[in-house]
């Protein structure tokens, strides 16, 4: 049943994915595009006074806005579809019997639901993603290692959040317990948060040596836009990962339910 569990985690990632790029294709790119122009301007613009010289992309607009996008998407899409349902199946088998244990669906929904919590917006709310033009070359590296040690530290205190509100509920019951494991993961994520260094590469005016005016800024609303974006198709990818996991094995488990009391009473 695990085999079948996972490739239908694979196909709900995959269908996720897709799903995706479609937003992001339709909704992100022309932000990008808007923020792609900005480098562009600012590159000529920094070139004139002798600030620095960029060097050539490696990959053409086009390549980075349709495959590249595409295959990246569905790599995580799938990476993700396979990593809920390999935690689905280890709590499903933890779950089963006990009383007041979530249906399959239920159970499917509510791990997305924390995955996507854990996973992507708790890092999203300390390291935001940035569009072209934001951020330096030379600490991509950085930034990137910062925003890993975000996920992970999250996802782990997600997963002891869980241990906590088991523990806590048979004391305090289980609305109570959860309550309070919840409320721990936050204080202990604000925590984290605070302690992890800050990171703002936003291009400010560029000036030149009398202080006037070369080029403005990086546009707030771009930023803004980006950013939202980026959280909706995070958010559009979970939920279809979710719904079409919950539905997909929601008829597998009842149809493997239904054999076994058949075959009980066969016998």
């Amino acid at each position: 049943m695990e085999k079948r569990l996972i490739g239908r985690g694979l196909l709900a990632g995959a269908i996720g994915a897709v799903l995706a790029f479609i937003f992001a294709r339709v909704c992100a790119e022309p932000v990008i595009a808007r923020a792609i122009e900005f480098e562009d301007g600012r590159t000529d613009a920094e070139n004139a006074h002798g600030v620095h010289e960029h060097g050539a992309e490696l990959f053409t607009r086009g390549v980075q806005a349709n495959p590249g996008l595409g295959f990246g998407v569905l790599i995580f899409g799938l990476a993700m579809g396979a990593l809920l349902a390999v935690v689905f199946c280890v709590v499903y088998a933890r779950l089963t019997g006990r009383a007041g244990s979530p249906a399959p669906r239920q159970l499917s929904l509510l791990l997305s639901a924390g995955a996507f919590v854990a996973v992507y917006l708790v890092p999203f709310v300390k390291y935001p993603p940035n569009p072209p033009a934001v951020g330096q070359s030379d600490t991509i590296g950085v930034r990137t290692g910062w925003y890993l040690a975000m996920v992970v530290v999250s996802v782990v205190l997600a997963i002891a959040a869980v241990w906590l509100a088991g523990r806590l509920t048979d004391r305090f019951g289980a609305w109570n317990g959860r309550l309070l494991a919840a409320g721990a993961y936050l204080v202990a994520v604000a925590v984290v948060m605070v302690l992890l260094p800050t990171v703002d590469e936003t291009p400010e005016t560029l000036r030149d040596a009398s202080g006037a005016i070369v080029y403005p800024g990086f546009p707030a609303d771009v930023l803004y836009e980006f950013r939202l974006l980026s959280l909706g198709t995070q958010l559009l990818l979970w939920v279809s990962i979710g719904v079409v996991f919950a539905t997909l094995a929601g008829r597998l488990l009842p149809e493997r339910a239904e054999s076994g009391r058949v075959s009980s009473a066969a016998v």
